[in-house]
């Protein structure tokens, strides 16, 4: 039997024109996903504005932040395995940290360890540069520049990309692999996301979109003093061009790839049984954390909590030189969304906002399905 149109999904799509025409954005992609299937899609825009190429579904762009959440994954599945526990200190899987013993592996994942939280935007390299790049020295000197806890540890929330660079260290040391070949064995390849789909590396430079950052923005007027100048390309139009690089640290904000590719990771964590991990695993992931009084915080073990119209839904955004992107899930409808778009300022949350409940309300579980709103349960 043929699925019903759902209504309201060609407003979504004559808004993303929209959007385009006004120039919101050169390009953008957005899916919507179900646990067995694509219930939306679309791509529109440009990828590069000076070569007049289109953005398509198969564009790939960078995610940064959007990252972390694969990060957690990553390093569940060791807890999973025994081979982590959460609340053993981070030090006594890594060297040389300044941070003491107290900080703890679940407050790394939580936000919560009083690892310092400085601007990130100057860590990134040029493109021409990755292949020589070292990381772990980046790392060290980041370590040596912010040696000091912020706040006790568990005693507040405040979200620290530097906790996630050693989260992915700590990856590396217990198993024994590098970050980036981890995680594609044993996140992206079980779930068939290719590396054309979501990787560290541009699969296709003739298929990878251009970042832009808007001219009329004050991230434009202080970009000299947030962004490595070599990044600086040329006005196009309304739009300021930022070279192709790479973040400095995988584990915090390292892989690109396309709506669909994360998509293909939300149905996963839609379905019943995960391919990643065991459902009391994949509680953990969705288990609201407390800072040690006792007061519950909007995040989990990787990902941040949200609601909307009384709707739950766990989310990750990503933003930085020249692109934004966010993804959120909702199981109490079993509904995955992904936004990416290759303009720094584009504001990907209120477009999810606006877009989604069209989703939400007609694609809802039937009532008496006994579908809990929270995967793994």
């Amino acid at each position: 039997m043929a699925e019903r149109p759902i209504p309201g999904a060609g407003a979504v799509g004559s808004r993303l024109d929209a959007l385009i025409r006004a120039s919101k954005t050169p390009g953008i992609q957005y899916v919507v996903v179900k646990p067995e299937r694509i219930a939306f899609e679309y791509a529109g825009g440009r990828a590069d504005i000076a070569a007049r190429r289109p953005m398509n579904v198969a564009t790939t762009m960078m995610a940064y932040s959007m990252t972390k959440i694969i990060t957690a994954v990553a390093v569940l599945q060791l807890v999973e395995a025994g081979a982590v526990r959460l609340d053993s200190p981070a030090d006594s899987y890594l060297e040389s940290l300044p941070y003491g013993s107290e900080v703890t592996v679940r407050q790394l994942l939580a936000h919560t360890s009083g690892v310092p939280h400085p601007i990130p935007l100057s860590w990134v390299h040029p493109a021409e540069r990755h292949d020589a790049f070292d990381e772990r020295a980046a790392l060290a000197a980041v370590l040596r520049k912010h040696p000091k806890l912020s706040f006790p540890p568990g005693t507040r929330y405040r979200y620290s990309n530097i906790g996630y660079w050693l989260l992915g260290q700590i990856v590396e040391r217990v198993s024994g692999e590098g970050f980036s070949s981890y995680v594609a064995e044993r996140v992206l390849r079980p779930l068939g996301i290719t590396s054309a789909e979501v990787g560290f590396a541009v699969p296709d430079q003739r298929n990878h979109a251009q970042g832009y950052l808007e001219k009329y923005s004050f991230l434009n007027l202080v970009k000299g003093f947030l962004i490595d100048r070599a990044l600086i390309g040329e006005y196009q139009a309304n739009w300021l061009h930022i070279h192709d690089h790479y973040l400095n640290g995988a584990a915090f904000g390292g892989l690109l790839g396309t709506a669909r590719g994360f998509g293909k990771f939300l149905q996963d964590q839609l379905r019943p049984r995960s391919r990643l991990f065991s459902n009391t695993t994949r509680r953990l992931l969705y288990t609201p954390q407390h800072i040690r009084n006792g007061k519950a915080i909007p995040v989990t073990l990787g990902w941040h909590i949200g609601a909307m119209g009384g709707t739950r839904y766990y989310y990750k955004e990503g933003g930085g030189g020249g692109f934004h992107c966010l993804m959120r899930l909702y199981p109490a409808s079993g509904v995955g969304t992904v936004v990416m778009t290759n303009a720094t300022g584009f504001n990907v949350a209120g477009f999810l906002d606006e877009a989604d409940p069209h989703f939400l309300a007609a694609t809802a579980p039937p009532v008496g399905t006994g579908r809990s709103n929270t995967p793994g349960h």
